[in-house]
């Protein structure tokens, strides 16, 4: 989508929505207000990895990182599936990634 076309859309967007979907949106961008969420996405933004990779990248404990998970999940940020006795994550679309690059983007400018 085009630059001037998404802006465009969310001036529309903004003026259309309901309370309700307002504070979902706050939800949303609270879940990304955590270094050790911010983290856990980051290192699913190239592949798919079961929790003990997770632990071993962010070089943290199963706990907090499984935490951390259930409320990514929760938030729709993530994906899991079950592949034998472990449980597989990724991101949970192609948003996710854009959410995250554009927040780079934005701090290094």
């Amino acid at each position: 989508m085009e630059h001037g076309k998404t802006e465009e859309n969310i001036d529309r967007l903004a003026d259309d929505l309901p309370e309700g979907k307002l504070a979902d949106l706050a939800e949303v961008f609270k879940i990304f207000g955590d270094s050790t969420r911010i983290k856990i996405l980051c290192d699913l933004f190239r592949e798919e990895k079961n929790v003990t990779e997770i632990c071993s990248d962010l070089e943290m404990n199963q706990s907090a990182i499984s935490h951390q998970l259930k409320l990514l999940k929760t938030a729709k940020l993530v994906n899991s599936r079950r592949s034998g006795k472990q449980m597989i994550y990724s991101l949970a679309d192609e948003h996710v990634k854009t959410i995250i690059a554009m927040g780079m983007e934005h701090i290094v400018e």
